[in-house]
Formats: structure tokens, C-alpha cells, sequence
């Protein structure tokens, strides 16, 4: 059962949300009556999904984004508020994955390139949110760490290193932004049953029936159960969460 919210009259922003979690999140918030802003890299796709939201009658819009580069997010975060004239909540979710590699052979391009976006990307999206939700006085927003930001893994070095800084930014920005009416928390997947984690089973970097059992609840996770998460966290039913790191992952954390 899937819990239900109001958010009628406010506004969302989702990143990485043309598939995967930011899609199956930016739909939750649409279904709670909020305005979403749907962003993305992957034009074609990201346009598929605000028809979609808009047909059922909810409020979407589409703005094509890359994360790396700061001034792209500016002009994405301050098109929303001149558009539709706040904001509210943001789930920072645009991330990318890189190829398994032995520490000690890593490529400084690929390792350049998923500090820019799923460090640097997560940071420049905070950064801009943030202008606009002090001069509101209010706003929530969750960053999309991962699994691999409380734990390592062999030949993910660069991958988790990006997502253990995502935590350390939100951790910082949380104290310093909570007394101004402000929450920020992260949230950390696991193994999800996902656009990027198929590509992985594709390419033979995952086994999912492996993963599935280093789960305790012995299976993948879904992203309609990272979305509800999210909400949640956006919500004022976690309004006393400030700075969490809340692990979605069938329990590997707790082993």
C-alpha cells in the first residue's frame, strides 16, 4: 500500500528524471498533486515522460539539463520559479555509472567525468535550490546517494567515492540550512530494478540473482520504492529528519 500525500500548490524538481527512479518519483510527486519539473540529458525520453503526466491531467514540465555544468542547472532552477513561481521540493537524482576497474588502472577521464556529475551535479542542483528555498524561508530536498556511499566495493573506487561525498554534502548543508526552515536528507538505494542496473546485467558487470541475495529481503528493489521514500522524506510527516543518509536496500546495510 502506497502512502498518499497533498501536495497541491507546491512545486517539485526531479533530475535524472526521463526513466528509472527519477521517473518513478517524479510521477509520485504528479499523483500528490504537485507541479513537476521533469530534467534530464535524454531529450526524446524526457519528453515521452511529461506527455505522459500531462495527459492524466497532471502538471509537468520538461527541461533538458545536463548537471555538469553549473550554468545549465542555474537557468533550469530559475526557469522553474520564473515559470511557475517557487519551489518546493527537489529530489537530486542525475547520476551515472562508469565501467568496473581495478583501482590502480582507473582512467582519469572516466573518473573526472562521474565526479561531475554525480558529485559536482548533485552539488551545483543543492547549490541553486537552495538560493531560492532561503529566500522562501522554506523547502526539502534529497539528494540520491547510494548504497555505495556507506559501503565499498571492489573495482567501484571512483563510483563510491562520488556518493560518499554526496552524503558529506548533505550531512554539512543540512546543519547549516535547518535553522532557516530548510531540510535536506540523502537517500541510498541499492540494487534497483532500473534503467542503469539492467545495463549493467547486459554488460556482465552484475549478477542479479547474486545481488538479489546479499539482499535479506532477497530480492532487487523496485523504483516506486525509492520514490515512496523520497516523498516521504520530502514530506512533512519526516519533518524532523535533518542530514539522514536513509539506506532503501533490502537490509545490506544492516548485516
Amino acid at each position: 500500500m502506497n502512502l498518499t500525500y497533498d501536495f497541491t500548490g507546491k512545486v517539485a524538481l526531479v533530475t535524472g528524471a526521463a526513466g528509472g527512479m527519477g521517473l518513478a518519483t517524479a510521477r509520485a510527486y504528479a499523483r500528490s498533486g504537485a507541479a513537476v519539473v521533469l530534467s534530464d540529458l535524454d531529450g526524446q525520453a524526457l519528453r515521452t515522460a511529461v506527455e505522459e503526466l500531462t495527459s492524466a491531467g497532471h502538471q509537468a514540465r520538461a527541461v533538458p539539463c545536463d548537471v555538469a555544468d553549473e550554468d545549465q542547472v542555474a537557468a533550469l532552477v530559475e526557469g522553474t520559479v520564473e515559470d511557475l513561481g517557487r519551489l518546493d521540493m527537489a529530489f537530486n537524482n542525475a547520476g551515472i555509472m562508469i565501467p568496473l576497474a581495478d583501482a590502480a588502472d582507473e582512467d582519469a577521464g572516466a573518473f573526472d567525468r562521474v565526479n561531475a556529475v554525480n558529485l559536482r551535479g548533485v552539488w551545483a542542483c543543492m547549490k541553486h535550490e537552495l538560493r531560492q528555498m532561503r529566500t522562501q524561508g522554506s523547502g526539502a530536498i534529497v539528494n540520491c546517494s547510494s548504497l555505495g556511499g556507506l559501503v565499498g566495493n571492489p573495482r567501484r573506487a571512483s563510483y563510491h567515492a562520488t556518493k560518499h561525498g554526496v552524503i558529506g554534502l548533505t550531512r554539512s548543508a543540512a546543519l547549516e540550512y535547518a535553522p532557516r526552515g530548510i531540510r535536506i536528507n540523502a537517500v541510498c538505494p541499492g540494487t534497483m530494478e532500473t534503467p542503469m542496473v539492467a545495463d549493467m546485467i547486459a554488460k556482465g558487470e552484475l549478477d542479479p540473482e547474486a545481488a538479489a541475495a546479499e539482499a535479506p529481503i532477497g530480492r532487487l528493489g523496485t523504483a516506486e520504492e525509492i520514490a515512496e521514500a523520497v516523498l516521504w522524506l520530502n514530506s512533512p510527516a519526516a519533518g524532523y529528519l535533518v542530514g539522514v543518509a536513509l539506506p532503501v536496500d533490502g537490509g545490506y546495510v544492516a548485516r
